[in-house]
């Protein structure tokens, strides 16, 4: 075991390039990085989709060799001795291999047996593990049949099986819900406490690295800085803010408009109601007070997230100010003029209507009897735990899942009667991406476009739309499924919105990404909603709540609440409740929990 107060692993200048066969460019994903990582520690590693993180890691666990420079793990060069690095720590990469068509049980059995765990410790190694994870009441249960936290929960336990010296993690919160993601940093808390294990984590939430005692921040492939969340917090001192918006007003119009003021403002989010904002040093104050109206302003104290987009705008500063989202959105209000009349003319409208809603797998009941109706040009959000049915309602919203009962209009079509009409006004963006990668951006849309039913110069006429919006000109040659994640994630959108329809189905779009690319993400919604598109999307960024108009909180099938971000906030914690949205959700589950348990404990009293 290595001592504590040791480095459990030092890279030195080090390189790592991919040359990409198509193009015959090479890739730089990581580029003379030094750094070095104490035993004992929590360690963080963020950055930008493509920033070099994933790279970094699995050079670390011995996966992939460095081509310059050196790179020590645990005191052994792993460029020399790979594998001695692997039988020393453990790895839990973005997708996890479970086998789900294996039980709890026998997933864990199959990890033991990879990493040669002896049978004597075997039983109390488990133990502690089920324990810690809650799954000791599941350990029949096929991995497939777990709900997307569970399967995360299992994936910990199988990559901690044995007792590692190391331990990497991938993203390990992407995708779950924010109950199963503190319960899994508890179960990596517990795991150091006790055992002083070193964990080094790549994560897009800035609120998970806050935890760490250092935090490493990337940038193209290259360490552009490092120290405590303190020492990277100071980077935004004495620049952050609170604004409230006009009472009635969603906070997302406000930061919008600090958002184009890129003379004054580096970034700005919503939160609790109001908007947060970092202002430019040496800005104009004069302009910016004119541009909030008088508005009140707080100083608040700066947070790693701040300092993280600070960085970030530093990387920037040699490129145009105005940034590929705000083109973007300028370009999509320049050419949707007539759709923008047409959406305030019918604003308010109710083009989604859903009463008693239930959906039944046999004897389980995946959605309970819920009902709500959503208004056209409403950001609608559909909120819940990994479990909750809130990926059922999805589905059946969107007419790929009939419903057991109930009534379920959209689009001014009942769909338990018309589906296919319904999904003619619909568009539909996957949390995976789910479009041809063999095929190259002009192919996938040309060849969704036919599917919609667009044909000769008006399908010719919407590429050449969604092209523009999502500035794709320069990819239209490019293979789908060599893109980066950022821009995969544009070409989705543009397919989703060929066919001009009248509802975005979004679910989970943002999942994985980094704040500055949700900020840009949110931007285009912002603009599409504006034009009268009506977008319901899911997610598991309790920020992205403070964007929605309104939002539906859902556990074990059933509606909790039900109302703007104010309302749900103070739902969950009184009049003068200062929660964030992470908070109110967690209460609103925990307290629609308690009631479930209450009931059940009456009901089978003599």
């Amino acid at each position: 075991m290595t001592h504590p107060s040791a480095a459990a692993l030092t890279a030195h200048v080090l390189h790592k390039r991919f040359l990409i066969k198509e193009s015959g460019q090479t890739i730089h994903a990581v580029a003379d990085i030094t750094l070095a990582i104490q035993a004992g520690t929590l360690t963080a590693l963020v950055g930008p989709d493509g920033a070099g993180k994933t790279t970094l890691l699995r050079m670390m666990a011995g996966l992939m060799k460095p081509d310059e420079g050196q790179l020590h793990v645990l005191g052994i060069d792993v460029a020399a001795n790979p594998q001695a690095i692997q039988d020393r720590i453990s790895y839990m990469p973005q997708r996890f291999g479970l086998y789900e068509d294996l039980s709890v049980q026998e997933n864990l059995d199959l990890y033991a047996d990879l990493h040669g765990v002896p049978q004597a410790m075997r039983l109390k190694r488990y133990a502690r593990l089920l324990e810690m994870t809650n799954l000791a009441r599941f350990t029949a249960r096929l991995a497939g049949q777990l709900s997307g936290g569970m399967k995360q929960k299992l994936g910990l336990a199988c990559t901690l099986v044995r007792l590692p010296e190391l331990l990497l993690l991938d993203e390990p919160t992407v995708g779950v819900d924010p109950l199963s993601r503190r319960e899994l940093w508890e179960i990596v808390q517990q795991m150091i406490d006790d055992e002083q294990l070193t964990v080094l984590v790549s994560t897009a939430y800035l609120d998970e690295a806050e935890r760490c005692a250092r935090v490493f921040v990337l940038h193209e492939g290259k360490l552009v800085a490092q120290g405590s969340p303190a020492e990277i917090r100071h980077h935004a001192r004495s620049l952050c803010f609170i604004v409230t918006p006009p009472q009635g007003q969603p906070p997302r119009f406000l930061q919008t408009r600090l958002l184009d003021n890129t003379e004054n403002i580096i970034d700005a989010v919503p939160q609790g109601g109001a908007v947060r904002f970092i202002r430019r040093p040496g800005g104009d104050q004069r302009h910016l007070d004119a541009l909030l109206g008088g508005a009140p302003v707080t100083a608040v104290e700066e947070r790693l997230e701040d300092g993280f987009m600070m960085l970030l705008h530093k990387q920037y500063v040699a490129e145009p100010r105005e940034t590929i989202a705000l083109k973007a959105a300028v370009r999509l209000k320049a050419v949707e003029v007539e759709s923008l009349d047409k959406g305030k003319d019918h604003a308010g409208d109710v083009i989604i209507e859903v009463r008693d809603l239930v959906r039944r797998f046999g004897d389980f009941t995946a959605v309970d009897n819920i009902s709500f109706s959503i208004r056209r040009g409403e950001i609608f959000g559909v909120l819940g735990p990994n479990g909750a049915g809130k990926t059922t309602t999805f589905r059946m919203l969107c007419g790929l899942l009939p419903a057991s009962s109930g009534f379920l209009r959209v689009a001014g079509v009942d769909l338990r009667h018309a589906r296919a009409i319904a999904r003619r006004k619909i568009g539909y963006v996957s949390q995976k991406f789910a479009l041809y990668g063999d095929l190259s951006v002009m192919e996938n849309l040309e060849f969704f476009g036919s599917a919609y039913g667009l044909s000769g110069e008006r399908l010719r006429e919407r590429i050449a739309v969604v092209m523009r919006q999502f500035d794709l000109q320069d990819k239209e040659k490019s293979p789908s499924g060599q893109l980066p994640g950022g821009y995969k994630q544009r070409l989705a959108m543009a397919v989703g919105l060929l066919h001009e329809p009248d509802i975005l189905f979004l679910d989970e779009p943002t999942s994985g990404t980094d704040p500055q690319r949700r900020r840009e993400f949110w931007r285009r919604i912002t603009a599409l909603s504006e034009v009268g598109t009506t977008i319901i999307i899911t997610t598991h960024f309790m920020e992205e709540a403070e964007y929605c108009d309104r939002i539906v909180i859902q556990d074990a099938g059933k509606l909790l609440a039900l109302g703007t971000p104010q309302e749900v906030r103070t739902q969950a914690g009184g009049k003068d409740s200062r929660l964030n949205m992470e908070e109110a959700f967690i209460s609103i589950v925990e307290q629609g929990r308690q009631r479930d348990n209450e009931t059940a404990a009456m009901e089978i009293r003599p």
